[in-house]
């Protein structure tokens, strides 16, 4: 059993380092198929997300090796086409496999996606995509199978939602078809943008990427290149909402201000003193007593609205300060299994309709054992277990190491009390 061990108390104090952004290496990991030859990717995070797509990787016969935080994919001797069951079912954003098999292979079998348990995760967007391109896809005792035996052909893809996956799987499958590809509704998170550069730099033409619409026009091949992935921005935001819950004064010293804009707004609407400059990295947050903050109501939207990934974690922080917050939860109806957790703290948070949540603040909380539901929501209760009075122990924490690198080392580094236990689990007789 993995656990984190918080000793609660005291405020935060210090400079941190987030590291490179888990949701896009994993989309940079699988692009890397797209071309022949040796990808390099700088800043990659060590995180179990990252071993798994290492793994799925490995299985279809591009083996890599880390460098320090440097990854090296060599991706010029594909053997196999399929991205088997045991790896994709521990992390959904394996799919992405499926776009650049497809493309440059006419062919891939990728098992239907895993991972975080927060409700219907629907991958239709990614086979009605596919389909539109041309691809035959079917789904076959669990596996996705697609084949394009003559190439995928250029269309109009329409989104019904801005689904990130989707939009990344359509824009590396469209690269290689043949004809020009407008994807309509598409994703605008930084991520996206991020993975258009990233392609570009390969040979591709895409253009639009952070608006709704993408176009995308079909090249013959692409070639392996150098790249370095930017800051994450749901680490930073991490860093930044639970100096603001323990009070204190931190830096996160590369976190991007235009990644982060309405948790950024949200956290000045609360009182919080924030320090940074437009167009340069670095946020710094200053709250002396975080009971004189007042209480805000969120609602979670695709970029640019306020990122889901940060539900939790405000969730921690509106236990802290004064007032009643609400939140609207609009992207995964299962997203406030923390609350559960929280309220055995000493929380005081009700949920309405299974997509809203009403916060109330200050609360002391009281530290206990706790389970991590899923990746953000086990950050979020190491969050409250710097906040709360006594011992936490939150159990689980393999789902927070799927996606925070040295998540220990960095709080320690700020003058928490955090330590990470790997102990054995009692035998059921």
């Amino acid at each position: 059993m993995e656990r984190f061990v918080v000793e609660g108390g005291g405020g935060l104090y210090g400079e941190v380092e987030v590291s490179g952004a888990k949701n896009l290496a994993l989309k940079l990991m699988a692009a890397s198929l797209l071309a022949a030859g040796r990808t390099v990717l700088h800043n990659v995070p060590h995180i179990r997300d990252v071993e798994t797509m290492r793994a799925v990787l490995d299985e279809l016969g591009a083996p890599s090796e880390f460098y320090g935080s440097t990854l090296e994919i060599y991706g010029g001797s594909i053997t196999s086409y399929t991205a088997p069951y045991e790896l994709v079912r521990q992390m959904r954003a394996s799919l992405v496999v499926l776009g650049p098999l497809v493309s440059r292979f006419g062919q891939a079998e990728v098992s239907a996606p895993g991972g975080c348990n927060l409700g219907l995760r629907k991958f239709n967007f990614h086979l009605d995509g596919l389909k539109t391109l041309g691809a035959e896809v079917e789904l076959d005792h669990g596996f996705i199978k697609a084949s394009a035996p003559h190439g995928l052909r250029g269309a109009e893809v329409f989104f019904d939602y801005p689904s990130v996956t989707a939009t990344e799987n359509i824009m590396m499958a469209a690269v290689l078809a043949s004809g020009t590809t407008i994807v309509e509704n598409g994703a605008r998170e930084p991520e996206v943008v991020e993975l258009a550069r990233f392609l570009n730099a390969m040979g591709a033409r895409i253009r639009g990427a952070g608006t709704g619409r993408i176009v995308i026009e079909g090249v013959e091949e692409l070639h392996p290149v150098e790249f370095t992935v930017m800051p994450d921005r749901i680490e930073s935001g991490t860093f930044i909402m639970a100096a603001a819950a323990a009070g204190g004064d931190v830096n996160v010293k590369n976190a991007v201000p235009e990644h982060l804009k309405m948790e950024l707004e949200k956290l000045r609407e609360m009182g919080a003193e924030l320090d940074f400059e437009p167009g340069k990295p670095g946020v710094r947050v200053r709250v002396g007593d975080p009971a004189e903050l007042s209480s805000v109501d969120i609602s979670t939207l695709p970029f640019p609205g306020f990122a889901t990934d940060h539900q939790a974690q405000m969730m921690v922080l509106l236990t802290q300060v004064s007032g009643v917050g609400i939140i609207t939860e609009n992207i995964f109806e299962n997203r406030f299994q923390v609350a559960e957790e929280l309220n055995r703290m000493g929380a005081a948070i009700d949920l309405f309709g299974g997509h809203r949540a009403l916060v109330r603040g200050p609360r002391q909380l009281s530290g206990t054992v706790v389970q991590a539901p899923e990746l953000r929501g086990g950050a979020a209760l190491v969050m409250a277990g710097l906040v709360a009075s006594g011992t936490t122990v939150v159990e689980g924490a393999h789902h927070i190491l799927r996606g925070y690198e040295r998540f220990e080392e960095k709080l320690s580094c700020l003058g928490a009390s955090v330590s990470f236990e790997t102990v054995d689990t009692p035998a059921i007789r």
